[in-house]
């Protein structure tokens, strides 16, 4: 008898379970999406990757200086291939997932950053995710020199020293750069923040069903993330779930006892009709 097939998220807590250095971030972003389309198949969308990685070959002939290969990677995916950032649809959530990224060529910073950090890891290039403020990054650290690639921007370079003109397009120059806002991304860091996204837009649109699966794949990824717990209370109260609400939200009392939210966080659990 054939075992039953996992389902999508059990399928995704699986791969989430693995150590951070064994995380496949294009697998697990395509995971994400495969609970909006059950049937979706990885492969087809790895591969895809891989063709990408092989088109950027295609053009290097026998050359390998990893400045070069930065330059061929950014026109292939930026300019033979098109890929751009959705301006005119932003917050649509296809956006955020890679599979339409990949069919559609248009996304946001982040997912456009996976494509290109996917495609330059495979051609061995030094490149790590970078969760800026507001736009994430994509920065190559060379021998000599690190660049940061804007991939919304059609891969725009820029040196590190540039980084403020970012924050300015968002905070009109009324936020300075912080060394904090230059760190690297884990692969699981760039995840949570893919699902955060998603979160939000969906919490925004009303649609609390999904922001409620997006908010329990932030825990399997980052269990110690204890105001998910708070966000998931909330959101079982709008869906009218109060049992599902108060063991989230004592959760979090539990786990946060001494932080601000806590007393609204009881006073919800009263207005429930349940002891804090």
């Amino acid at each position: 008898m054939t075992a039953p097939s996992s389902s999508p998220r059990q399928e995704f807590a699986r791969e989430a379970a693995r150590p951070d250095a064994e995380l496949d971030l294009a697998r697990l972003s395509l995971l994400v999406a495969r609970e909006e389309y059950p049937q979706l198949p990885p492969e087809p969308y790895l591969a895809r990757l891989d063709q990408l990685a092989e088109d950027v070959r295609d053009r290097l002939s026998d050359e390998t200086a990893p400045p070069v290969v930065l330059e061929e990677l950014l026109k292939v995916v930026f300019e033979k291939h098109g890929y751009q950032g959705n301006r005119d649809a932003y917050y649509d959530p296809r956006n955020s997932f890679l599979n339409d990224v990949l069919d559609r060529r248009k996304g946001i910073p982040l997912t456009l950053g996976i494509v290109l950090l996917e495609v330059g890891w495979r051609l061995g290039l030094p490149l790590e995710g970078v969760n800026f403020p507001h736009h994430f990054l994509v920065r190559y650290s060379g021998d000599v020199l690190q660049m940061l690639i804007d991939p919304f921007d059609s891969g725009r370079v820029r040196f590190q020293d540039e980084a403020q003109s970012f924050l300015d397009r968002v905070y009109g120059g009324m936020v300075r750069v912080r060394s904090s806002y230059l760190e690297a991304a884990s692969k699981r860091d760039m995840l949570v923040r893919l699902l955060t996204n998603l979160k939000s837009l969906y919490s925004n649109l009303g649609d609390n069903v999904r922001a409620v699966a997006a908010a329990e794949r932030i825990l399997l990824l980052r269990p110690d993330k204890h105001h998910e717990h708070r966000e998931l209370g909330l959101l079982f109260a709008r869906l009218g779930r109060p049992e599902e609400a108060a063991e989230h939200l004592r959760t979090f009392l539990n786990r946060q006892p001494g932080s601000p939210e806590a007393p609204r966080v009881r006073a919800i659990l009263r207005d429930l009709g349940i002891d804090p």
